[in-house]
C-alpha cells in the first residue's frame, strides 16, 4: 500500500528551544514533524515533565538534539550563543524579566543576530505575563471550568503550542519571502509573542457566544448532542444536523417535528430511555446501520 510522505514546510529550519513543560516541547514536536530541525538546551536540573511524566516527556522529544547548559554560567552562555548562530528560530517560555536577566531581551538578540526569529510563550500578554499561572487558571479565566472536575486534557498548553507553531511557520514564510527574487539580501528577524491565556481565549468563543453553555446546541440543550447512559456504560451522541437527528428520532421512535422537538425534555427522556435499554454493541451496529454519528464508552 503506497503512503504519501507528511508536507515538510519547515524542513530548511532550525529552531533552538529553551522551552519547558509542555507548551514549549509541544509545540518543538510539532515542528521536527513539518520538517525542523530541532535543538533543546536544558538546564542541569532538566526539564520537569521528565520527572513528573517521562513517557510524555520521551515522545515530545524524539528527533530533538538535547544537551545541557547552565546559562547562568559563562560556560553556559557560550554553549547558548554557539547553537544560536546556527538557529534560524528560537523559542522560549520565560517570564519577560527573566529572559532579560539571560540577557535573551528582543533588543539585545535582534542586535547580535539580526536574521533570527524569536517565539516567545508566555503566561498573558503585557504586564500579565509576569504574573504566575498555569493551563488550569487560564481555563478558569475564560469559562472553561466548570464545577469541581478538572478539565479532561490541558487545552490552554496545547492551544498554545499550535499558535507557538504557528508563529514559527510564519517567521519561515517571511523569511523565504525576503529571498525571492532578492539575490544576496538577508531575512530580518522577527519578535512573536504566543500567550497561553489568549489560547484559552480562543478555545472559549463557542462558550462565550453561548454554544456550549447549557442553553446551548451543543451544551445540552439539543436531545441529539449528549451523553446518555446505556445499558453497558455510556454513549455520546451528535446527530445535530436534521437528518441525523431525523435517524436519531426514528431509531428511538421520538417523533421528530424538528429542531424545537428536539429541545422539549419529554424528547430527552425520550431518548435518554433509548439509550438505557440497549448495549454498546448494539448501539454500534445501530450508528452503522442508520448512519447515526455516536460512540460509545465505558461507564
Amino acid at each position: 500500500m503506497s503512503s504519501t510522505a507528511a508536507p515538510q514546510p519547515l524542513r530548511h529550519v532550525r529552531i533552538l528551544s529553551l522551552a519547558l513543560n509542555l507548551p514549549g516541547p509541544a509545540a518543538l514536536m510539532r515542528c521536527h514533524r513539518l520538517g525542523a530541525s530541532c535543538a533543546k538546551l536544558e538546564p542541569p536540573s532538566g526539564d520537569p515533565m521528565a520527572r513528573y511524566d517521562a513517557a510524555a516527556y520521551a515522545e515530545l522529544h524524539q528527533g530533538v538534539r538535547v544537551a545541557t547548559a547552565d546559562l547562568k554560567t559563562e560556560a553556559g552562555h557560550k554553549m547558548l550563543h554557539r547553537e544560536l548562530e546556527k538557529a534560524d528560530v528560537l523559542l522560549t517560555s520565560f517570564r519577560p524579566s527573566a529572559t532579560e536577566k539571560l540577557g535573551l531581551g528582543w533588543k539585545a538578540l535582534h542586535t547580535r543576530y539580526p536574521s533570527l526569529c524569536q517565539v516567545a510563550i508566555v503566561g498573558a500578554p503585557g504586564a500579565g505575563a509576569e504574573e504566575p499561572g498555569h493551563d488550569l487558571t487560564y481555563l478558569a479565566g475564560h469559562g472553561l471550568v466548570t464545577g469541581l472536575e478538572l478539565p479532561a486534557t490541558l487545552y490552554a498548553d496545547m492551544g498554545g503550542s499550535l499558535m507557538a507553531t504557528e508563529a514559527v511557520l510564519q517567521a519561515a514564510l517571511l523569511q523565504a519571502e525576503r529571498y525571492t527574487g532578492s539575490g544576496d539580501v538577508h531575512p530580518i528577524g522577527r519578535y512573536f509573542e504566543v500567550a497561553l491565556s489568549e489560547a484559552a481565549a480562543w478555545l472559549a468563543l463557542p462558550r462565550r457566544w453561548g454554544m456550549t453553555l447549557p442553553q446551548g446546541a451543543v451544551g445540552g440543550a439539543h436531545a441529539g448532542y449528549r451523553v446518555y447512559a446505556c445499558r453497558d456504560g455510556r454513549v455520546a451522541v451528535a446527530a445535530l444536523e436534521p437528518h441525523f437527528a431525523a435517524a436519531l428520532c426514528a431509531a428511538a421512535g421520538v417523533a421528530d417535528a424538528g429542531a424545537n422537538s428536539l429541545a422539549l425534555p419529554a424528547t430527552h427522556q425520550a431518548i435518554a430511555a433509548f439509550f438505557s435499554c440497549h448495549t454498546r454493541a448494539e448501539l454500534d451496529r445501530l450508528a452503522g446501520e442508520k448512519d447515526i454519528p455516536l460512540h460509545t464508552l465505558a461507564p
